[in-house]
């Protein structure tokens, strides 16, 4: 059974990223929007300095390439950014907006499942590297696609 802080947790966070999703195919694109959030993700390792939140090695790989291998995937290929006049725009998609729901709903689901079996500081740790390796090829993808609009 889903926490209810959880579920209302999750579903802040998927309102908030859509917000800014929005928000973000509005504004021009450059290589600093691109890259400052898994930077600014990255500060999250320092949970590992506290004992509770250690995984095995396996675990944290595990979870870190099913975010790049599974949670990734739709985010990339529904990321489009097209030259508009002399800046870099996101091109917004219709689809986004349900792919989103499905990876909250798959969050949800793994996430209760995840618990049961390890303590919730060590399920926190396990979906901080998955979102970190769904984050972080989506982010590069889109900034080798902007330097191909930049350079060329």
């Amino acid at each position: 059974m889903v926490h209810p802080g959880t579920l209302i947790g999750s579903l802040v966070g998927a309102a908030a990223v859509l917000a800014w999703r929005i928000r973000e195919t509005q504004r021009p694109v450059t290589a600093v929007k691109l890259l400052a959030p898994p930077l600014g993700m990255s500060t999250g390792f320092f949970m590992f300095l506290a004992p509770q939140t250690r995984v095995p090695w396996a675990w944290a790989l595990l979870a870190l390439a099913a975010g790049a291998v599974f949670f990734s995937y739709p985010l990339v290929a529904t990321s489009h950014l097209t030259r508009r006049d002399d800046v870099i725009m996101l091109r917004r998609s219709r689809v986004f907006l349900w792919i989103l729901l499905g990876l909250v709903v798959a969050r949800l689901a793994l996430r209760s499942w995840v618990e049961l079996y390890v303590s919730t500081t060590q399920t926190a740790a396990l979906f901080f590297l998955l979102a970190f390796g769904m984050l972080l090829p989506w982010r590069i993808t889109m900034f080798v696609r902007y330097r191909r609009l930049v350079e060329g």
